[in-house]
Order: structure tokens, then C-alpha cells, then sequence
């Protein structure tokens, strides 16, 4: 049985590109772990079941998608058949035998998929050319929005935006930034979660020659949500740091800001290094930094590797 899944803490991104990768590859849809709240709110506003929750790779065909890194994934990975990887993140993962891998410097894995489509390349990756009903077209717009942080992310490209255009009027979506804003919204419930729960959300693991570093996300559209939980929050990274973690980040993101609080964990001469700045009691807010791919793993990897 082929199955297509994301990341473990999976995003709007991870779910949607899953869902709608198997409908054209005649495949299953899993995930990882439990919804957010914006997914939540985006497979109900299009009528979409949520994957099949697996917790082992063995004696199934996998194929990957808004991620290349095995500390990501599931943990007996290689006890599957990997068959391919669709991403937009860089090259994390090795194989013993040659795969389907195709990634693009873009927004989300969503317009990854959704330029194959439009391009009527289903077929090359060995899917059906299949009509993408507006359902589907609306999981895709979807996972634009929340990777691009509706445009506002450095990651966002020409295409991007080009393909949401396309996207939304598939689905019926008239106003694009109404809608962003509605998910945006629902995303920022975290006022309501555990400290636990907000660490974990949007949580990645990451190994930088050997060491293993923790770099986790929420983003907000009214900081106030999180302020109050800062301190648990930070207590929370605390005890995760105890997993062997050399280093922890928490970003805190503005969304109308537009930049990000970083909450520090373990090794601080490395990130301050690595970013040139000086922690202020354990944080610092970093101006326009709204990435994690693009802005943060980048310089903390170039780090690590001297």
C-alpha cells in the first residue's frame, strides 16, 4: 500500500499536500501527528477527512512530502520502501536507492504539486492527470496561504502567488486575503492551549554535524495570546532540552509585525554567533525574520558545520 504523509507536528502544508498528492497517485493520505487548529479549520471548510494516523513505515511504500530530513519522520523509515519525496525544504536525507525527488525553491510543497498539475505532469511522477476539483483546490490554496504567511514570508515567490490566483478560483475563494485572515485566525487560538501543546505545534528536529538542535514556531496574529504563557512556554523547552538537544529555538512570530521573538534553550553562544546578535534574558526579537527554512536553519547550520 502506498502512502503519502508529511512531517511529525504536521502543518496546514504537510496535511493538504498529503491529501491531495494521494487522490492523484491512487494512494493513502497520513500524517504523523495530531491537526493544529488551522488545518482543523481548512479540512472543515472544504468537507475533507483528516489522514490515517500511522506510526510505523514497515511492509509500506512511502512517499514524503514538505520534508527531507529522517529526524522528521517516521522512526523506522528505512524498515519501508521509500519511494519518493515532493518538497521545498533542502536535501536532508540520503538513500540507498535511487527515488523519486523533486523540490523547488518556493512557498509550500503545496505549489510544488500544484505546478505539476497545471502543467499536466501527474503522469511523470507516475499519478493520473486527474481533474483537481475545487475541494482539493482549495487544500492547496490553503497551504499557500499558511507557508507564505499570506505573502509575508521571504519564502513567497512569483509562483506562488500565480498558482493561489489560479487555485482560488477553482475553489471559489473570491477574496484571498479575507480568506488568509480567517485561517491566520484560526491558527492564533493558542491562547486557549497548554504550554506543551504550543511548543509542540509547529516543532522540527535537526542535526547540524552531530548535534542535535530543536527550532519550533507559532505564529500570531495578536502577540498578547502567547505573552502571558511565555515563561511556562520557555519552561516547557527546558524540559524538552533534556532529550539531547544541544541547542533549542522558539519563534514567537508577528504576523503584523512582521518579525519574530526567539526564545533560547541551551547552547546561546551558538545562536548569537550565528545570528551576531546578544540575547537579552534568554530572547531577542529579530526584525523581518518570519522563516524558519529560509532565515533560521540557514545561518545556525553554516554554524555548525564550521
Amino acid at each position: 500500500m502506498l502512502y503519502i504523509t508529511g512531517h511529525k507536528n504536521p502543518d496546514t502544508d504537510s496535511i493538504c499536500s498529503a491529501i491531495v498528492l494521494a487522490h492523484f497517485l491512487d494512494g493513502a493520505p497520513a500524517r504523523l501527528g495530531e491537526l493544529n487548529p488551522e488545518t482543523e479549520f481548512v479540512l472543515k471548510k472544504f468537507g475533507v477527512m483528516e489522514p490515517e494516523l500511522i506510526k510505523s513505515a514497515k511492509d509500506k511504500e512511502i512517499i514524503l512530502v514538505d520534508h527531507a530530513e529522517k529526524s522528521q519522520s517516521l522512526d523506522d523509515l528505512d524498515d519501508g520502501k521509500l519511494i519518493g519525496i515532493i518538497d521545498h525544504h533542502k536535501i536532508g536525507i540520503t538513500t540507498s536507492e535511487p527515488i523519486l525527488y523533486i523540490a523547488k525553491p518556493v512557498g509550500s510543497t503545496a505549489t510544488v504539486i500544484s505546478e505539476l498539475y497545471f502543467r499536466g505532469m501527474m503522469e511523470f511522477i507516475g499519478g493520473k492527470n486527474k481533474e483537481l476539483k475545487p475541494d482539493l483546490a482549495g487544500l492547496l490554496l490553503s497551504a499557500i496561504l499558511s507557508d507564505t504567511i499570506l505573502f509575508k514570508s521571504v519564502t513567497t515567490t512569483d509562483i506562488d502567488r500565480e498558482l493561489a490566483e489560479k487555485l482560488a478560483e477553482i475553489a471559489g475563494i473570491n477574496d484571498i486575503y479575507a480568506y488568509g485572515m480567517e485561517m491566520l485566525k484560526a491558527k492564533s487560538t493558542v491562547g486557549s492551549m497548554d504550554p506543551e501543546e504550543i511548543v509542540n505545534m509547529d516543532y522540527k528536529d535537526f542535526e547540524f554535524n552531530g548535534k542535535k538542535v530543536g527550532i519550533g514556531q507559532v505564529e500570531v496574529i495578536d502577540v498578547s495570546e502567547v505573552e502571558a504563557k511565555k515563561q511556562d512556554i520557555y519552561k516547557a523547552l527546558e524540559e524538552k532540552f533534556k532529550e539531547g538537544y544541544d541547542l533549542i529555538l522558539f519563534l514567537i512570530t508577528d504576523i503584523m509585525k512582521e518579525g519574530s521573538e526567539v526564545l533560547v534553550v541551551g547552547n546561546k553562544e551558538a545562536f548569537e554567533k550565528a545570528f551576531n546578535v546578544k540575547l537579552n534574558n534568554n530572547s531577542i526579537f529579530l526584525d523581518g525574520v518570519m522563516s524558519r527554512k529560509k532565515q533560521v536553519v540557514p545561518p545556525l547550520e553554516k554554524y555548525y558545520m564550521q
